[in-house]
């Protein structure tokens, strides 16, 4: 999640400069401290006061049961902007169709706390082991089941695994310390920052539209797309004409850029957005 994040901080104003020698890297903001660590750890040092916030999934602050404010929900992710779930996978020719069938079985997983609790939810018995790395693999020859991260499900198709139910589906979080956030000063900065990236995850998913139109369409215009309903309109100098200026779901324009120039729109200009900030 490391890239994506830095992506999502550049788009929200703090460009981030990262050394492949060093923990601590560069950042414009003489106001700010970053450290990289990884999301599996994140949620411990906020909840203890080592770090002020951090960014990091909701899976691993319920993992490892922190303690901690959470200030935003944010979607994004390594591939989409899907959440990314943690779901129980077998073999595609396992006998195993529900929960109810890992009784007595053995269930490899990095998330050894949440499937403990998930078991114990269903009222099943399992062994659940901590699993380092190639737990895909592990499903055919070493372990019953799995429970493994995904966004699409591509990587367990291509290994041959099924579905068989999601545990949890999670989405990167910027969380607090609690004292920290009842600090003034870093709780306004806290709040700073959440509020930039939003804005800025806000705006990839639209583009502004500029145009002009004859001031005698332009209620025709309004009514006929509701997508213009709340537009900025301003006189130009030319009489009679105005400019119509509005924000919208960027995988609508395809469909509204010839509705525009049917209803008399001229100079259609389409522009991506930096940040959305509502």
């Amino acid at each position: 999640m490391q890239e994506a994040t830095i992506e999502k901080m550049a788009k929200a104003g703090f460009n981030i400069q990262v050394s492949s020698r060093s923990y601590i890297p560069y950042v414009d903001d003489e106001e700010l401290e970053i450290r990289l660590i990884r999301a599996q750890e994140i949620s411990r040092y906020v909840e203890h006061g080592y770090l002020d916030c951090g960014i990091t999934g909701l899976d691993w602050i319920q993992e490892n049961d922190s303690k901690v404010h959470e200030v935003g929900e944010f979607q994004f992710s390594k591939v989409t902007r899907q959440p990314a779930r943690w779901v129980l996978a077998v073999p595609e020719d396992s006998p195993i169709k529900s929960v109810k069938d890992l009784e007595g079985k053995r269930i490899a997983t990095e998330v050894v706390h949440l499937t403990r609790k998930y078991l114990r939810k269903h009222g099943v018995k399992a062994e659940v082991e901590f699993s380092w790395g190639a737990t895909e693999f592990k499903a055919h020859e070493l372990v019953d089941a799995i429970v493994e991260l995904t966004e699409t499900g591509s990587s367990l198709r291509a290994n041959n695994l099924r579905i068989v139910d999601t545990l949890l589906s999670s989405t990167p979080r910027l969380i607090a310390n609690h004292a920290a956030w009842r600090d003034e000063w870093k709780r306004r900065k806290i709040e700073t920052l959440a509020l930039l990236l939003k804005g800025a995850l806000e705006a990839e998913a639209k583009v502004g539209l500029k145009m002009n139109i004859a001031k005698k369409n332009l209620e025709k215009l309004l009514q006929s797309l509701p997508a213009l309903r709340n537009p900025t309109v301003s006189s130009l100098s030319q009489e009679g004409w105005v400019a119509v200026e509005t924000i919208i779901d960027e995988h609508v324009v395809r469909e509204l850029i010839p509705q525009l120039k049917a209803a008399g729109a001229e100079g259609i200009i389409e522009y991506p957005l930096n940040k959305v900030v509502y």
